[in-house]
C-alpha cells in the first residue's frame, strides 16, 4: 500500500490560526501565567508556535499518551508513557494537543490531570474531528474543524511519517 497526501490546510492558514490563538489565549490568562503541557509527539510542533504568540508568562512541560499505536483510528486504549516533570497543583494548566477525534485520550487525561488539583485546566487542540466523537470533551480553543479524514503534516503523523509537512494533509491510500 502506497499513500499521497493532499493540502487541507495551507502552512500560512496554520500560521494565522495559531497566531489568533494566541492572542486569544493571552487576553483571556491576563496577569496570570500558564503552564502550557505538550501531548507528545504531535503537540510539540503546534505547541512551541502557540507558545510564541501567548504574551503571559509561560512554562512549558510534555506527557505522552498514546491510543494509537501504528494505526490509524484509536484504539482506546490509553496509557501514560512519559508523565510529568513538576506537580500541576495550583496552576493554570493549558493542554495543548495537536488533534481531537473520539475524545477519549483527552478525557481519560483531563480526568487524571484534574485530580492533581489545577487551579484551572483548559483545552487547546489545532484540530478537532467532532464527527468522531464518543466522549464529551470540552475544548476550548479549537484551531480548525476538519472533517473525518486522516491527516498529517505539521506534528501529525501516520506512523512516524510526514510529521514535518508545514501544512496539514490528508492521506489518501492506494492499493497497489
Amino acid at each position: 500500500m502506497s499513500e499521497k497526501i493532499h493540502e487541507l490546510i495551507s502552512e500560512k492558514d496554520v500560521a494565522a490560526k495559531i497566531a489568533e490563538l494566541g492572542a486569544q489565549i493571552s487576553k483571556d490568562y491576563e496577569g496570570e501565567d500558564i503552564y502550557m503541557l505538550c501531548i507528545l509527539k504531535g503537540g510539540v510542533f503546534f505547541m512551541t508556535e502557540l507558545a510564541k504568540h501567548v504574551t503571559v508568562p509561560v512554562s512549558l512541560d510534555f506527557m505522552s499518551v498514546s491510543s494509537y499505536g501504528s494505526q490509524t483510528r484509536s484504539s482506546g486504549n490509553v496509557r501514560i508513557i512519559k508523565d510529568l516533570d513538576t506537580p500541576i497543583e495550583g496552576k493554570n494548566v493549558l493542554v495543548v494537543e495537536d488533534i481531537i477525534d473520539t475524545g477519549r485520550t483527552l478525557a481519560y487525561l483531563l480526568e487524571n490531570l484534574q485530580q492533581r488539583k489545577p487551579k484551572s485546566l483548559k483545552l487547546c487542540t489545532l484540530l478537532d474531528k467532532p464527527e468522531q466523537r464518543v466522549t464529551d470533551v470540552d475544548v476550548d480553543y479549537v484551531g480548525f474543524q476538519i472533517p473525518d479524514k486522516f491527516v498529517v503534516g505539521y506534528g501529525l503523523d501516520y506512523d512516524q511519517h510526514y510529521r514535518n509537512l508545514p501544512y496539514i494533509g490528508v492521506v489518501e491510500f492506494d492499493e497497489e
